[in-house]
């Protein structure tokens, strides 16, 4: 996951998940402007492993994670934006640093689908648990990425045994997918979440911090 060579920044003309637009407005008689991206939809998944008592998560290289830090370390990277070439970096940085934790996810890009559907596939595809439709209880739905792109992620519940894991997960490795699943136990669950030292989306805290307040006080205790 971390072996990452010949790293090479360059302008984006065009992009199956991204589209920049300028929206001009009037807004309380000030002429203003924004720019802004069109992405997909997305949904992503919670899941409770009942047999071990633990959350299992997924573990990926992010470029635009990584390409935050290189920016941080090294700013004149993207100093010159305008030309056609950016200053390549003799020392990168190691790749960990755009590792993160996140919840099961995945992009709505599927109309013949519902967002239950979706789910289903990627419960599936990045962690190896076979689950239907009914296995899944609706969160809520939230707006990310507001200043930028507006989307809208819709969060599931699922729990899952060890009987119900039928392959390894990881991911599609022809869709150039490389996943690692990461079980959390959920002792150690909000721990985790507030620990800065594991990057992770706010997915992870939201999600853990809902499961603390409406699933555990009902779990048996041991």
């Amino acid at each position: 996951m971390e072996a990452i060579e010949e790293l090479a920044v360059q302008p984006c003309t065009s992009s199956l998940y991204l589209r920049p637009f300028r929206l001009s407005y009037r807004q309380n008689g000030t002429k203003k402007f924004w720019d802004f991206m069109r992405t997909h939809d997305s949904v992503s998944i919670l899941i409770f492993n009942t047999s071990r008592q633990c959350f299992v998560v997924v573990k990926q290289f992010r470029p635009a994670v990584y390409m935050c830090e290189v920016e941080r370390h090294h700013p004149q990277v993207f100093q010159n934006q305008d030309k056609e070439s950016f200053p390549s970096l003799e020392k990168p940085l190691p790749a960990v640093v755009g590792v993160t934790y996140e919840l099961c996810a995945g992009i709505v890009d599927k109309p013949g689908l519902s967002l239950e559907e979706i789910a289903c596939e990627e419960v599936l595809e990045e962690c190896g648990y076979h689950i239907s439709t009914a296995d899944l209880r609706r969160i809520t739905s939230y707006r990310s990425g507001v200043g930028v792109t507006g989307s809208r992620q819709t969060l599931f519940y699922a729990e899952v045994n060890d009987q119900m894991r039928t392959t390894g997960g990881g991911g599609q490795p022809e869709e150039g997918e490389l996943i690692e699943v990461v079980e959390i136990p959920l002792g150690e669950s909000m721990k985790f979440a507030y620990d800065e030292t594991f990057p992770k989306t706010m997915g992870v805290i939201f999600s853990f911090t809902w499961f603390h307040n409406n699933i555990a006080p009902k779990l048996p205790k041991k």
